[in-house]
């Protein structure tokens, strides 16, 4: 049985549309625990496959791939730029542009429900 904040971050990160993306900080915030970055990062590494989730969508609050090159940014940039997702010569996302922005809600656990 998954805990209540590994289940939010997973509804979180399967509700962010093709070609937006969010931080681990920001999809931490969303299901619960706004400190909760690295968590999200770990339930991303060992979850993605068995619940499908949109990995790659998920990104360092700077706009950057957090995956190291020939250890998957490769990989992730090639999704997301499939998705329309540009990159600036930085190897960077403009999250002006790219950056999903949740309906405006009470909190976390509406969130949630709104998603579901």
């Amino acid at each position: 049985m998954l805990l209540p904040f590994t289940q939010n971050v997973l509804q979180v990160i399967k509700s962010i549309p093709e070609g937006k993306v969010l931080s681990y900080g920001r999809v931490a915030a969303l299901a619960g625990n706004s400190r909760g970055a690295r968590q999200v990062s770990r339930i991303l590494h060992s979850m993605s496959g068995k619940h499908d989730l949109p990995w790659h969508r998920a990104v360092h609050s700077m706009g950057k791939i957090s995956l190291p090159r020939g250890r998957g940014y490769e990989l992730q940039r090639a999704l997301l730029e499939s998705e329309g997702v540009c990159f600036s010569p930085a190897h960077t996302i403009d999250l002006n542009i790219c950056l999903w922005q949740p309906p405006d809600i009470m909190g976390p656990d509406d969130l949630i429900t709104t998603i579901q």
